[in-house]
């Protein structure tokens, strides 16, 4: 067995720019954004509104359009107008038009009174006050003008972004290509969950959560299956990947052990750029590059060597892997919100490296609360359940007592006040 690690300890700062350093976006395609699925999807392209929205002056309410030079004498009601009207009718002085939200105002008119502000008797409508000009009227181009930037590129698609997309009239549109992420688990003691596990064994379930963590992150994902403790079968997996994916996340195999693999596999394939991180939990990680050779993939492979243990591996993801995974879709938000918290809980910091702490985040008092999740062990993958962020522990050898602030990595929405925990 080694008893010192070849490969020097780098900050978490410096995993992340190396990371970045060696990412380039996907390649692009068109896409029907109304009828494919486009949630998610991170736009290639700059798009602008064609035309002015509304492009003719339209009624805000439902109501009467009418003008305010007639102050608020008594009008006769002449006609009605309903949204899809067509253009054409004029409102004269002493007259109104009875008119529904979104129709087009009529000529003559400058002003729509609401409904409930008014009365009419015998066709003869009766104003509660003096209409100002302009009064609930949406003018041409106040929503979007001709030419104006909707979105831009590097946007990631949402409802209100696809309904944007629809309202400019383009159904279609480039955006990056997601990547395929291949995940591997490695090891003699992994099992099948669904199988038959012996004394000793360990059900797979870092696999399975990292491939639900790459498709949240908007990737398809591919499952390599379970490599046994074999330089030839982890090599071949490896070579799978390189023709088969645009990133490759393994499972296990990167610290120091006689049957840790994955690192001297890497650095016979392609270039271990870092394979140490002063971080817990999850200091192993490691991140390398493959060129490929015969593939009609022309970046290189990205390769990130994930701990065996479930809390590592997956807050190894959160902190390494995603951001890079949106920066290959072009996403010009790549990162997790990071926030300022106020501790519920005495926090305990490791002595020698910055640690991410699952915590639960919830707005109490004016202020966001962060209690932790209890024990924060490597293999108590419970420590993730209800989690929606990261404490972002400095090392140290004193406690951070209650009420004080830390900074927090969000991974979800803010908790319901009070969510308790396991």
């Amino acid at each position: 067995m080694q008893r010192e690690s070849p490969y020097p300890m780098v900050s978490v700062d410096e995993a992340q720019r190396l990371i970045t350093a060696h990412i380039t976006p996907l390649d692009v395609e068109v896409i029907d954004v109304l009828r494919e699925s486009a949630d998610g999807r991170v736009l290639a392209e700059d798009v602008y509104g064609i035309e002015p929205l509304p492009d003719v002056p339209k009624a805000g309410v439902d109501g009467y359009a009418l003008r305010s030079a007639d102050g608020d004498a008594p009008r006769r009601v002449v006609a009605e107008v309903t949204a899809g009207a067509t253009p054409g009718l004029r409102v004269e002085a002493g007259s109104a038009v009875r008119i529904m939200t979104g129709a087009p105002v009529p000529e003559g008119a400058d002003a729509v009174i609401a409904v409930e502000r008014t009365e009419e008797r015998d066709g003869v409508l009766i104003v509660q006050h003096a209409p100002r000009a302009g009064e609930n009227i949406h003018t041409i181009g106040q929503d979007i003008a001709a030419g104006q930037l909707v979105l831009a590129r590097g946007t990631a698609l949402g409802a209100a972004e696809i309904g944007l997309l629809a309202t400019v009239g383009r159904a279609r549109a480039i955006v990056y290509r997601r990547p395929v992420v291949a995940v591997l688990a490695t090891g003699d003691e992994v099992y099948e969950p669904d199988g038959e596990v012996f004394p000793g064994g360990v059900r797979d379930s870092n696999r399975y959560a990292l491939m639900a963590a790459v498709r949240e992150a908007g990737c398809l994902a591919l499952s390599l299956g379970i490599a046994r403790d074999d330089v030839n079968v982890q090599r071949a997996a490896i070579l799978e990947a390189l023709d088969r994916a645009d990133v490759l996340l393994t499972s296990g195999g990167v610290s120091m052990g006689t049957r840790d693999l994955i690192k001297p596999l890497l650095a016979e394939l392609g270039t271990v750029h870092f394979g140490r991180i002063a971080f817990k939990p999850g200091k192993p990680t490691t991140f390398a590059t493959i060129e490929r050779s015969n593939s009609e993939r022309l970046l290189p492979l990205l390769t990130f060597g994930l701990p065996g243990y479930p809390v590592s591996s997956l807050v190894s993801f959160e902190v390494f892997v995603r951001p890079a995974l949106r920066r290959l879709q072009g996403d010009a938000r790549p990162d997790r919100p990071q926030v300022r918290v106020t501790l519920r809980d005495p926090i305990s910091p490791s002595p020698d490296r910055p640690e991410y702490q699952r915590a639960i985040v919830s707005w109490e008092d004016g202020r966001l609360m962060a209690r932790s999740t209890g024990r924060q062990g490597s293999s108590r993958l419970l420590s993730m359940l209800g989690a929606n962020a990261l404490l972002i522990v400095p090392a140290g050898t004193e406690a951070h007592p209650a009420g004080a602030e830390l900074d927090a990595l969000m991974t979800g929405p803010l908790a319901p006040q009070g969510m308790s925990v396991l």
